[in-house]
C-alpha cells in the first residue's frame, strides 16, 4: 500500500475519532509563546466544525495589534490576505470561511504560521486534511510554523509521510506547546 492510500485510510479513521470525542476548548496557550509575542505578522485559518477552534487566538491577535492573514484557495494553493477582525469580510467557501480582498505578496514578512492539522507526530510532522494545501504553503512560508490539535492528536508514532510533507517547528493542544528539535 503506497503511502497517500495510508494517508488516506489513517485521516478517515481520524476524523472519526475527532468527532466522537470532540471538546470546544481555545489555544490561548499559544498567546504567550516568545514566538507569537515577537510576531508582527501571523498566518492562520478560519476553523470549522470539530477542528481546533481559531476564534479567540485570532481576536487576539487583533487586539494586540499583530497584522493577521487568512488563506484563501486559489487553484491548488492558497493565498493569503490581510483581516481585521470583521465578519462581513468573509466569505464561505464550501465548509471554509475565506477572507474577501486583495492577496498580499509580502508573504516574508510573515512571523509566524498557525496550521490545522488532525495528528501531529514527534518529528513535527503533520497529518491535514489531504488537499496538500497546506504542505505546499509551508514549503514556502518563512517563520515559527505551529500547529493546532486537541488532547491526544499529539502522538509518539510516526505518521505516514511524503516527499512534500514538511515539519513543523511546534504544536500546541489547549494545554501545552510542543516544540521539535531541528
Amino acid at each position: 500500500m503506497n503511502q497517500s492510500t495510508v494517508k488516506k485510510e489513517l485521516r478517515n479513521r481520524l476524523r472519526r475519532q475527532r468527532s466522537q470525542k470532540f471538546i470546544p476548548s481555545n489555544f490561548n496557550i499559544i498567546l504567550k509563546s516568545p514566538e507569537i509575542l515577537a510576531a508582527t505578522t501571523i498566518a492562520s485559518y478560519f476553523s470549522y466544525g470539530v477542528e481546533p477552534s481559531t476564534t479567540e487566538i485570532n481576536q487576539a491577535f487583533l487586539k494586540a495589534g499583530k497584522r493577521l492573514l487568512l488563506p484563501r484557495v486559489k487553484g491548488e494553493v492558497l493565498e493569503w490576505v490581510e483581516w481585521r477582525g470583521e465578519e462581513n469580510q468573509l466569505k464561505i467557501t464550501k465548509k471554509l470561511s475565506e477572507p474577501i480582498g486583495s492577496p498580499t505578496f509580502d508573504l516574508d514578512a510573515i512571523d509566524v504560521m498557525v496550521v490545522p492539522a488532525l495528528h501531529i507526530d514527534q518529528e513535527g510532522y503533520r497529518l491535514g486534511q489531504g488537499g496538500g494545501f497546506y504542505d505546499r504553503a509551508l514549503a514556502n512560508l518563512p517563520g515559527w510554523k505551529i500547529g493546532l490539535v486537541h488532547a491526544g492528536e499529539l502522538t509518539s508514532e510516526i505518521l505516514p509521510r511524503e516527499v512534500h510533507d514538511v515539519p513543523l517547528d511546534a504544536a500546541a493542544t489547549p494545554s501545552i506547546v510542543v516544540r521539535f528539535k531541528r
